[in-house]
């Protein structure tokens, strides 16, 4: 992994934490929610969409021509 995409991957996840956090906070619900009234599982749950999320911006490395 380059730097380059690491830092890209990071950069993902700390924005998925936050909008994960930021989701529980401004919208998430306190009655019986499994995912959305617990501000770990809803961090955890954006930073892994981020992640995840980062996969798709990468290049595919050049094909070589025989």
């Amino acid at each position: 992994m380059t730097k380059k995409n690491l830092t890209v991957t990071s950069i993902g996840i700390v924005l998925g934490g936050v909008a994960g956090y930021a989701y529980y906070h401004f919208i998430g619900c306190t009655n019986g929610c499994p995912i959305q009234s617990n501000p770990w599982l809803t961090t955890l749950y954006g930073a892994f969409t981020g992640f995840v999320t980062t996969f798709s911006f990468k290049k595919a490395p050049p094909k070589e021509e025989n």
